[in-house]
């Protein structure tokens, strides 16, 4: 049975080294995978402080990603440490399973992570849809909460920009975009000394 069970946790969580899974239930909707974490304790996220006094214990039912058409719960058993920091505002915390959950988190990092891109790619309405079509419940109103929460790029100064405007109402509202050459990415346009903004800059560089 033990050797059973590591083989279950090597095909469900090959990545993640702690985390034990205890038993999988199946049914003809469901998949409910129950785990537990097996670090020896967890450091405090306000002040870093290791502990491994634990104070009690809780289930969590993180949603994963689809298996055979039926959707994936986990019923994870994660413990509640004391920090022993005295000087801490952080009396008690929970542990995470990184790679796995995160603070208050309903879906695993995983599931976050493919829902974020299909925002991406489709935007809320539409990837709400292809969701659903994937085995996973989500409005779009939170398909965008995940994209928002997507770190953001670094951004790399450009060696060469092309200038260009817009109309966004002709004769009224006009806009400026600069393009870097290389990687064809919009840049936003900064201003120009003494406070001009870029567009103005713009139409000066045109007439002469």
């Amino acid at each position: 049975m033990e050797e059973v069970l590591l083989r279950l946790k090597e095909l469900l969580f090959p990545s993640i080294a702690a985390v034990a899974v205890l038993s999988v239930d199946v049914n003809i909707a469901i998949v409910r995978v129950d785990a537990r974490c097996t670090a020896a304790g967890a450091a405090c996220p306000v002040c870093g402080t290791w502990s491994n006094r634990v104070h009690g214990s809780y289930p969590r039912f993180p949603a994963d990603v689809p298996s055979g058409g039926r959707r994936v719960v986990l019923q994870l058993k994660v413990r509640r440490f004391n920090c022993g920091n005295s000087d801490c505002a952080c009396r008690t915390f929970v542990e995470q399973i990184p790679g796995l959950t995160r603070r208050h988190s309903q879906r695993t990092e995983r599931l976050r992570s493919i829902l974020a891109l299909v925002g991406l790619a489709l935007a809320g309405r539409a990837g709400a849809r292809i969701a659903g079509v994937l085995g996973v419940s989500i409005s779009r109103s939170t398909v965008l909460r995940l994209v928002e929460a997507l770190p953001e790029l670094e951004v790399v100064a450009p060696r060469a920009v092309g200038v260009d405007e817009y109309a966004t109402r002709k004769g009224r509202h006009y806009g400026t975009v600069l393009i870097g050459i290389e990687t064809r990415h919009p840049h936003r346009p900064a201003a120009g000394p003494g406070g001009a903004q870029p567009g103005s800059l713009a139409r000066r560089a045109a007439w002469r």
